[in-house]
């Protein structure tokens, strides 16, 4: 009688356990292979967001002197960049520091970073260059003009945003690059210096 009472529950119980690790199984199958599947899905969407972020590629004008370093030439370049004009501008600055492709030259000194580049709500990018402008700035009136207007003249006529352009050296302002033209207010576009 006590062996046909212990069968029972014996039964119950390994059927008790059996249904127990089914359901952990089950559970662990759907529930974590779905934390999986999200977690693809969520490195997957970064990854969209990522390349979308950089699609839009535009046909821009980079703008370094001439030979004699007496104007401005446009240099054709497609780039691809952001939405955001604060990061398209960012984009534009670094090509110029690169320097141009071709015969033009390079209006940026050597080494020279950009610290930050940002737009205010009036319009105006303030553009923090590091402390290798300054210090590494060939000198001379003409060639101060024409870093300064090739960087303004790239971000104004590339990208509608930007009214003016503020320049800062390691995110403080300065009196001047070389020591010739007043850095202290922001600068508009000017034609005048382009062939």
């Amino acid at each position: 009688m006590m062996n046909q009472k212990r069968y029972p529950i014996r039964l119950t119980l390994f059927i008790l356990i059996c249904v127990v690790i089914i359901c952990g199984g089950i559970y662990l199958f759907f529930f974590q292979s779905g934390g999986e599947k999200t977690r693809l899905d969520e490195r997957h969407t970064e990854q969209q967001v990522s390349r979308q972020k950089y699609k839009n590629k535009s046909l821009i004008y980079l703008y370094f002197a001439d030979k004699q370093n007496t104007f401005l030439i446009a240099e054709e370049k497609a780039l691809s960049h952001s939405d955001d004009p604060a990061e398209f501008g960012r984009a534009i600055i670094e090509e110029l520091i690169k320097g141009p492709r071709g015969e033009l030259m390079r209006t940026i000194p050597e080494n020279t970073a950009l610290n930050a580049l940002y737009i205010s709500q009036d319009g105006t990018a303030v553009v923090d260059l590091t402390n290798a402008a300054k210090k590494n700035h060939p000198g001379g009136s003409q060639s101060e003009i024409m870093t300064i207007y090739s960087i303004v003249n790239s971000l104004v006529l590339n990208i509608p945003e930007i009214d003016r352009v503020k320049i800062l050296i390691e995110g403080r302002e300065t009196m001047t690059l070389a020591g010739h033209i007043d850095l202290r207010f922001p600068f508009k576009a000017d034609m005048m210096r382009v062939r």
